[in-house]
């Protein structure tokens, strides 16, 4: 798996700006980390996370579709109450 050199991610970045030389290491020699337990809780925390995430905007527009349900059925309700 060939990784794309056009991509920045934020961790990267972090790790670059903390060290130069360990981003080296391991982007450009390929070292392995030293404590890979710490790198696979933040990927699965980041994963929980993401899912956190998805599910809140899932739950935001289906309140948005609600509201919007209501607020056209209280217009046709002060329409109907208008004209009949």
């Amino acid at each position: 798996m060939s990784k794309d050199r056009t991509l920045v991610r934020a961790s990267d970045i972090g790790l670059w700006a903390y060290c130069h030389r360990a981003w080296w290491l391991a982007q450009v020699k390929g070292a392995p980390h030293e404590n890979p337990q710490i790198l696979s809780r933040g990927a699965d925390a980041h994963a929980a996370h993401g899912a956190r995430t998805l599910r809140a905007q899932q739950i935001q527009r289906i309140g948005l579709w609600l509201l919007l349900i209501a607020l056209a059925a209280l217009a046709i309700a002060l329409i109907m109450r208008l004209f009949f």
